[in-house]
């Protein structure tokens, strides 16, 4: 929507009622159409003015600049003239100190504040409604914002903006962080083979000397290791033939309705493998022989009661996020004051960012990515 800078009035010169008690119409029209005609022309000789004094304002300062360059330019072509090179010299070591000229930019900003405003959009402005005062309801707010905003704010636009330079210059900046990890971890990425693809025609080339050539591929395990484990072979067999001493099951187990097995004559047996009947826990192994009498379960081991450190610890942890998270978020708004709605420099940050090669390790954006 154009905004109207500059509004010639009245718009109409003849349309508008006559009164009842107008005897002559048309002299009457004519004097109404020559006022309305006066008027516009005052209204144009006033927005010439304003015009003309605008383009006095901007020549002046274009003549001061100007001016300024005039003697910067005078005062170097003297020393430019006066120098002799025989007669001056000047040491390498000078020539290295001396700090090299930096240009002094000024960069022009904020030109569309309410100072700036032409004066006939002042005026238009001052004609408008004033907005209801819902400033004086802020005192009452606990978040520290202003009442009015929730109803009008003119900044709404430029703090998007602002917004979403930032987030985009973070963004940047994590991809780029990313990426270079990633070199960090695999420096021999690009030197890696690539992966060979895997045809049939090795295949079909072993098939064509007939199939006893084909050599079959031996996924399976060895039939003498099972499970994990060697099996023990024939050297303990089944003890007694009502199965006293069960090796199938991988455990020693006794009937409970029939006699405990003779002990042994001359020697021991091996030590008994690891229980595996007792709930399904792995019991020690026994260093003593096999007794010949029925040996009493071990009470199961009650667990021990967990202490609430643990848990007073993570509850710790859970409180230190939430104090960086805070405190995180103050130090960007801080952050974020800082620079304040200064456009370029938020601009120029931008182009550095995009624009460099490397980065520092020492960026702010570093002790975000803990809370990823």
């Amino acid at each position: 929507m154009p905004l109207v800078t500059r509004n010639i009035e009245p718009r109409h010169l003849c349309r508008q009622t006559l009164p009842k008690s107008v005897k002559s119409e048309l002299e009457c029209v004519t004097n109404i159409t020559l006022a309305n005609i006066i008027r516009q022309l005052g209204s144009l000789s006033k927005y010439a003015e304003d015009v003309f004094g605008e383009l006095f304002t901007q020549a002046s300062t274009f003549a001061v600049r100007v001016n300024t360059l005039g003697e910067r330019v005078d005062r170097l072509q003297v020393k430019v003239t006066q120098l002799d090179p025989k007669e001056e010299e000047v040491s390498l070591q000078a020539i290295t100190t001396r700090k090299a000229f930096r240009s002094n930019l000024t960069q022009d900003q904020q030109l569309f504040i309410r100072p700036s405003l032409p004066l006939p959009v002042q005026e238009t402005y001052q004609i408008c409604d004033e907005p209801p005062p819902l400033n004086k309801l802020s005192i009452y707010r606990e978040d520290g914002k202003e009442a009015l905003k929730f109803y009008t704010d003119p900044s709404y636009f430029f703090d998007l903006w602002k917004e979403k330079m930032l987030q985009d210059t973070k963004d940047i900046m994590k991809e780029r962080r990313k990426h270079r990890k990633e070199k960090k971890d695999n420096p021999n990425r690009g030197n890696m083979n690539p992966r060979k693809i895997k045809t049939r025609k090795e295949e079909w080339e072993r098939r064509k000397f007939g199939e006893e050539f084909v050599v079959p591929k031996n996924d399976g395990t060895p039939n003498d290791v099972q499970n994990g484990s060697i099996s023990s072979g024939d050297g303990m067999g089944h003890m007694g033939s009502d199965g006293y001493l069960d090796q199938s099951q991988g455990s020693y187990s006794f009937e409970s309705g029939s006699p405990p097995p003779p002990p042994a004559m001359d020697d021991f047996l091996p030590p008994p493998p690891p229980d595996m009947t007792c709930d399904g826990q792995r019991g020690a192994p026994s260093q003593k022989p096999l007794s010949t009498g029925h040996t009493p379960s071990a009470p199961k081991a009650q667990p021990a009661p967990v202490s609430d450190a643990r848990s007073d610890l993570l509850q710790a942890i859970r409180q230190g996020f939430n104090l960086r998270k805070v405190e995180e978020q103050r130090e960007q708004e801080k952050r974020n004051d800082y620079m304040g709605n200064d456009v370029a420099a938020i601009l120029s940050r931008r182009i550095a960012v995009e624009c460099s090669d490397s980065e520092d390790d020492s960026s702010e954006f570093d002790d975000e990515e803990w809370s990823d």
